[in-house]
């Protein structure tokens, strides 16, 4: 059939799977957006406040459901103020397509309204971007994107579309949803070598991160973790991977992570780490890390192999069918001596929680694990309110942590949750701070307007708490900057936008608020009095190592 270039690319999008888009109108995309309320019943377009909101909802949507997020925004402004979004998801390996609108082919190179080179701009935070100059590729280049998204490790790619080619007329015929590319085990000598070390260790602790969730590797790794009597820890990233509750699961490890999750991987003999990228707030200290112990690490990504840390057997390969290679080469053990010390480093962490009485973060967040479902996804922006979220909240189902990592993006958790809700149809949690919920607050409009079902746990410490830690521990507390203080009245805010809210300062009325706020049927804000000077502990110090974790105040 003949179709203009904007029907074409929304006609790809359906054709890819694609039920939901986030993005925000403008003169350079509005041809598309002529297409989107044609095939309004096909495709629903979900309207952001702002595009980076609008790409930190694509992220989110990608993040819960395993398929690509999309986003869609107009030239110039509206592709820059993409970039934050696609630089979240690009390091952190979310599978997303922005599609962006540019100036017509013949004005390309000549500084004219709202043009930009966001190709060039977005190179180095893209697995791959595109510019469409000729009509006829544009559906291939779409189905070709998606398939770079999805293929080995995932990440966002970007097609800017000039506005010709959205007018342009060619024949669309619509072809079946790409599929990603085989994907394949590590080679076999690789994997014999890997099982040998296993098999000589005596202290082995099993280590993932996010790259075993894009991988579905969860029941693999598990079988493996049974078989070898191992722990089992992983990064923020690898949050929900399992259940929180499972009997072998230590947690979070790192500069914030669970006492005993880091204090095994530190004692370890072997650490086999699968889907991960041994980042600095895994390691601290490299020069102090794993000393003496084998690592193996396998990773679909041959890049990430003795980039940051040398190992003892890279394997590259993906980590579903490398363990399948894997766990018939590994000798079933009980390790008794293992176990036990395993055990004490439960014990001594229980010894370091947080059991005071009162508002305190802890008790605020072990509150809201008591209104979660099975199924509920929780999302947080960035800061101390994200290390307590990922050390208290109970996951049971995978996919449903949703945080940035790698980029740490404050703002991120507005529009990522609102696309988990849209992903998951399920109601969803944001945790927040004050600071990080002032910068993309803009996004409750959103939430409002699309009658999300989301519930808003606002941590307010008057201050931004992460950094302000730091400055109380080693700056001498020269609180530059960081003592918020502000006037805002949040619910009354919340309420402006058209959602309810209320401010609670007792742990007792949390809880009935969150009743409140759980069978509410429009976003709901719970704004939580903490006090500026909670820590986050455990942490690493800047150039620690885990000889020098701080477990309390005066360490």
């Amino acid at each position: 059939m003949l179709l203009s270039g904007s029907d074409i690319i929304v006609k790809t999008l359906i054709e890819q799977g694609c039920d939901v888009v986030f993005g925000y109108p403008g003169g350079q995309i509005i041809n598309v957006y002529d297409s989107l309320y044609k095939y309004q019943d096909e495709l629903k377009h979900v309207l952001a406040a702002h595009e980076q909101g609008a790409a930190h909802a694509a992220d989110g949507y990608a993040r819960t459901t395993g398929k690509p997020g999309v986003v869609i925004a107009t030239s110039g402004p509206g592709a820059t103020n993409l970039v934050t979004g696609i630089a979240t998801a690009y390091l952190d390996s979310v599978p997303m397509v922005a599609i962006t609108g540019n100036v017509m082919n013949a004005q390309i190179g000549t500084d004219s309204f709202q043009e930009i080179d966001i190709t060039g701009i977005t190179l180095p935070i893209t697995k791959h971007n595109f510019f469409v100059g000729n009509v006829a590729e544009l559906a291939d280049t779409i189905r070709e994107a998606f398939r770079i998204a999805i293929s080995g490790r995932p990440g966002p790619v970007l097609i800017d579309v000039p506005k010709d080619i959205q007018m342009a007329k060619y024949e669309y015929e619509p072809l079946p949803p790409v599929m990603p590319d085989e994907k394949t085990a590590a080679k076999d000598i690789r994997i014999e070598q890997a099982a040998a070390c296993i098999n000589a260790s005596e202290r082995p602790f099993i280590y993932f991160g996010g790259g075993l969730i894009a991988g579905d590797a969860a029941e693999e790794m598990l079988t493996l973790a049974e078989k070898i009597d191992a722990p089992i820890g992983c990064s923020m990233m690898g949050l929900s991977g399992v259940p929180t509750d499972h009997p072998r699961f230590l947690g979070m490890q790192g500069m914030h992570g669970h006492y005993a999750s880091s204090m095994a991987m530190h004692n370890a003999d072997c650490i086999i780490a699968l889907g991960n990228r041994f980042n600095d707030r895994v390691t601290g200290n490299r020069e102090k890390f794993a000393v003496g112990t084998k690592i193996v690490h396998i990773d679909i990504d041959g890049a990430e192999l003795c980039k940051t840390v040398n190992v003892t057997h890279g394997l590259r390969g993906d980590v579903k069918l490398t363990l399948q290679k894997l766990i018939p080469l590994v000798n079933q053990k009980k390790l008794l001596k293992w176990e036990q010390l395993v055990n004490r480093f439960r014990t001594e962490e229980i010894e370091t929680l947080d059991n005071r009485d009162g508002m305190t973060p802890r008790n605020a967040l072990l509150t809201l694990n008591r209104h979660l479902g099975a199924n509920t996804p929780v999302a947080t922006d960035v800061g101390q309110h994200q290390m307590w979220s990922a050390q208290t909240i109970n996951f049971k189902t995978t996919r449903r942590f949703v945080s940035s990592g790698g980029l740490g993006t404050m703002g991120f958790g507005m529009g990522a949750a609102i696309g988990a809700a849209f992903g998951t149809k399920e109601k969803t949690v944001l945790v927040t701070g004050d600071g990080s919920f002032g910068m993309c607050l803009n996004e409750l409009a959103t939430a409002v307007s699309e009658n999300v079902p989301l519930v808003i746990l606002l941590m307010n410490n008057g201050v931004l708490g992460m950094v302000r830690q730091w400055q109380t521990l080693f700056f001498d507390k020269h609180y530059s900057n960081t003592i918020l203080d502000r006037k805002t009245d949040f619910v009354a805010l919340a309420k402006a936008f058209g959602a309810n809210g209320e401010k609670v300062e007792t742990v007792e009325v949390l809880d009935e608020a969150l009743t409140r706020a759980f069978e509410s049927n429009t976003p709901y804000l719970v704004e939580c009095i903490i006090d500026k000077d909670e820590f986050v502990l455990p942490m690493l110090p800047p150039g620690g190592s885990m000889d020098d974790i701080i477990v309390k105040v005066g360490d």
